[in-house]
């Protein structure tokens, strides 16, 4: 197979995996889990990552060891079969261009402190981020990846300042709730979304300069910077988690006004790129696939830049189909989320028990806790991972019916085989 074009760091992959996780939340979801467990909030986010950590060592491991740009899909195709790898790929292919739509929308609430804009221009300006980020991945991941750790240094940099100046001043925080601990599993379950994307970074392995070393490191050193991140941001909000943008109004207490500007940029711009990171993946998932055979095989061509440009363009060409189709239904996107999260839940799963059987045994520590931690993201998410099963059980049956029409396909008559030597002969 054709290699893509490997100019990925250590260092920009680690900014990739962070800005992925980063994303619509940075600066939302540390002020909604205050709202769920109040002065337990921090204790949530912590818990989470304590979570994360094996389960991202897990997907870089396989990773490193197992690189290939259809990443989950090409991990249980190893270990389970062609058929369930197949499953996994085309779970993700179905479950982010709804969640890339969705991303966006949540995105574009950055705009409030900056901006009032009406729904229909929101909309517009929606579909134009689509259009642009087709025009910076064409150009491949180098620009993008460099561009990316920049805004997760600059992200970093403004909570560091902020949680230095808070320990300078000491002002008081706002009341809150005691929360309790049923309302850390609920702000738990709140919180996922903000980690769901670890098995993003494994479709680009192939575009690392150097996999074996780098891989690892910049997959768990990303996961825990966005943790940091994440319990730095909840800390701050505790200082206005009742205002329109918690973290705003925390700017506002330790620096002054200019907080609207800066955490509605870097917000808007974070979450713009981690819809980025998942169109580069998707499409390098669907060029894979259509190597193989799965997918049409006009998806193969790459560009100048060694980019799949044509399954890029179709994946976006989806995702804005199905903001125009948010926009006209006035569709539930939140509710929808966690639809799509729990398609993700369920490729997490998959992926670590393919890991038990991949890897060697001194894994299974660090893969057995990334069970039991997505065992409990399945129970937050409840009612919602219907969704998933459901679309794993559709693909699974559109499949297994596709295998059982090539079998029962008519063989051709000897006379005509000669004039099609590439079909099978039994």
């Amino acid at each position: 197979m054709t290699r893509l074009n490997q100019t990925i760091t250590r260092w920009q992959g680690m900014g990739l995996i962070a800005t992925t996780l980063l994303g619509t939340g940075v600066f939302i979801v540390p002020q909604l889990t205050i709202a769920q467990a109040g002065d337990k909030a921090i204790w949530a986010w912590l818990i989470l990552l304590l979570s994360i950590l094996p389960l991202a060592y897990v997907f870089a491991e396989l990773g490193r060891k197992f690189t290939h740009a259809a990443g989950p899909a090409y991990f249980v195709s190893k270990a389970f079969g062609v058929t369930a790898g197949r499953v996994v790929g085309l779970v993700f292919l179905f479950a982010v261009p709804p969640g890339a739509a969705a991303a966006l929308i949540m995105t574009f609430e950055f705009f409030n402190p900056l901006v009032t804009l009406s729904p229909r221009e929101a909309f517009c300006g929606e579909l134009l981020v689509f259009g642009l980020l087709f025009f910076i991945n064409r150009r491949g991941l180098q620009l993008s990846g460099k561009l990316q750790l920049g805004l997760a240094l600059a992200i970093l940099a403004v909570v560091g300042i902020m949680l230095i100046t808070l320990l300078i001043t000491s002002p008081e925080t706002a009341p809150v709730k005691a929360g309790t601990s049923s309302d850390i599993l609920s702000a738990i379950g709140l919180a996922i979304w903000c980690f769901l994307g670890v098995e993003a970074i494994t479709h680009l392995a192939t575009e690392f300069k150097d996999v074996k070393r780098d891989f690892i490191p910049a997959t768990v050193g990303g996961i825990t910077l966005v943790g940091i991140i994440f319990i730095g941001c909840t800390y701050l909000s505790l200082l206005a988690p009742q205002d329109n943008l918690a973290m705003v109004g925390a700017f506002k207490v330790l620096l002054g006004d200019g907080g609207r500007w800066i955490i509605g940029a870097l917000g808007l711009i974070s979450g713009i790129a981690t819809i980025n990171i998942y169109f580069a993946s998707l499409s390098r998932l669907a060029w894979s696939f259509s190597n193989e055979g799965i997918l049409p095989a006009q998806l193969k061509p790459l560009n100048q830049h060694q980019v799949p440009a044509v399954a890029l363009l179709m994946f976006i060409l989806i995702s804005a189909a199905m903001l125009i189709l948010s926009y006209l239904a006035e569709l539930d996107f939140p509710a929808l989320a966690h639809w799509v999260n729990g398609a993700f839940i369920l490729i997490y799963t998959t992926s670590l028990l393919a890991a038990w059987k991949l890897l060697s045994r001194r894994h299974r520590p660090a893969i057995a806790i990334g069970l039991c931690a997505c065992g409990l993201f399945v129970y937050c998410l409840g009612d919602a991972m219907l969704y998933a099963l459901g679309l794993a059980l559709f693909i699974t049956l559109v499949l297994l019916g596709q295998q059982w029409w090539k079998r029962k396909r008519p063989i051709p008559p000897v006379e005509n085989r000669a004039a099609r030597p590439n079909l099978p002969v039994n």
